[in-house]
């Protein structure tokens, strides 16, 4: 067993009251979990892909609260710890709790950042004590490995507020890349190619070379398909799973029909549909539903597949510059969904299909309003946007004419706004560069 001297040593090693820790390169999603602790009495739980940057947001979390509330009152645990027991159980974490309030000396509720708590046995019985007590302020995170939302939500009973951290924004790369000048577009748009080609992950984004760059990301996957799926669901078969992973990888922004991968891949039906559905929760791929007035119509619908990042569908080894418009809407999907977690958890994203066929990339709804509709295409003029685009834009804004839907089409270097008519529908559309779209910067 630890004893008391050995715990405060390695617990000042992570701590502002102590040693302190490496932040890494600041991300503004520190601000946001923060700005979640002193609101309402929930628990905030942090989780994503693996390597999406949970712990170093946290360090941040971690940091910030000690300069504004005072260092003694906070205390950051990861519990992947080297210097901890092998064996990680509830009473472990009530000693560390302990042996803090016992040596520290908090003299405000304090604030507690269990790091990878998924690692500590029976860890949600403390959390709820301590939150059932309104003891402190509590903010877990877990890999996606072991600790999901969906399972959060059972475990916490309605007490936590979940936060998805993704990999790096396109904001969040150039901040990485040291970039400042967006008058250099040119610049701008090659580093967009980079940040299409090689993702978001920050360790990948750091990395310099680029054979290094794509071993880590295949790394990154094997993990993903061994770790996070393989062993946490005791996966029998794992050829299987991996067949079915690099098919996802190799398809992106494209339908995802169980059947039809059934058939392709020659595996059986029900282990496709679990196991894409693990693939979902380990957050390697996304899943997008058709929008339908009708739950039970959405819940039946083929789903829409993207990947969390297209570093993967690179470091695999399929062809970047073939794809270019499916890369372009994959980078959009994940963007959409990337705003919902972070800026309006209100927001519903969907594809869409109308009658006729005519097909729609997303549908974003907030509340009983949709708000945009959202057409993706590689083109640097409007000579080039294919024709069917515009018409099932027009098609489906027809059909939600009472929402006032605003019209997007995002292009690759196109940018304008036109009012547009097509067999008696009209409406005014909205060109913008994707990058413009992704850094939400404001026309002029």
């Amino acid at each position: 067993m630890i004893s008391e001297t050995k715990l405060l040593e390695i617990l000042s090693s992570w701590n502002f009251w102590g040693e302190g820790l490496d932040t890494g390169i600041e991300r503004k999603m520190s601000d946001k979990i923060k700005s979640f602790i002193f609101g309402v009495n929930k628990v905030i739980s942090v989780y994503g892909v693996r390597r999406s940057g949970k712990s170093y947001i946290l360090r941040q979390v971690a940091k910030k609260l000690s300069e504004e509330y005072g260092k003694e009152n906070i205390l950051y645990v990861n519990f992947e710890e080297a210097g901890f027991p092998v064996r990680l159980t509830k009473d472990f974490l009530i000693k560390v709790y302990d042996v803090y309030k016992k040596f520290v000396k908090p003299n405000k509720k304090p604030v507690l950042i269990l790091d990878e708590v998924q690692e500590v046995l029976g860890w949600e019985k403390f959390v709820r004590t301590l939150n059932e007590k309104n003891e402190a302020y509590i903010i877990v995170s877990g890999s996606s490995a072991k600790l999901m939302s969906e399972e959060l939500a059972t475990i916490l009973s309605g007490r936590s507020i979940d936060i998805e951290i993704f990999p790096l924004s396109f904001k969040e790369f150039l901040d990485f890349k040291n970039f400042e000048n967006f008058y250099n577009i040119k610049k701008l748009k090659d580093l967009l190619l980079e940040y299409l080609k090689l993702g978001g992950f920050p360790e990948v984004v750091l990395e310099e070379n680029e054979t290094k760059k794509k071993e880590i990301i295949r790394n990154y996957f094997q993990t993903i398909i061994i770790k996070d799926v393989g062993r946490r669901f005791r996966i029998r078969n794992e050829e299987y799973l991996e067949f079915l992973a690099k098919f996802i990888v190799s398809n992106p922004s494209s339908y995802l029909s169980f059947r039809n991968v059934s058939k392709t891949l020659n595996i059986p039906l029900k282990t496709i549909e679990r196991y894409s559905k693990y693939l979902n929760i380990a957050r390697l791929c996304l899943f997008l539903k058709k929008f339908s007035y009708s739950v039970k119509e959405q819940e039946r619908s083929v789903r829409k597949i993207y990947l969390i990042d297209l570093g993967f569908y690179t470091a695999l080894g399929f062809k970047f510059s073939k794809n270019l418009g499916k890369l372009m809407e994959n980078f959009v999907a994940v963007e959409l969904f990337r705003r919902k977690s972070y800026y309006n958890q209100n927001l519903e994203i969907f594809y869409f299909k109308t009658k006729e066929g005519y097909e729609v990339d997303f549908l974003i709804k907030e509340g009983n309003r949709i708000k945009q509709l959202i057409q993706v295409t590689y083109a640097n003029s409007f000579d080039e946007i294919d024709k069917r685009e515009i018409r099932a834009l027009l098609h489906a804004k027809d059909l939600f004419k009472q929402h006032k839907p605003e019209l997007i089409v995002i292009t690759w270097d196109y940018e304008d706004e036109k009012e547009l008519s097509w067999f008696g529908k009209k409406g005014r559309i909205k060109f913008i560069p994707l990058w413009k779209w992704l850094l939400n910067k404001k026309r002029k």
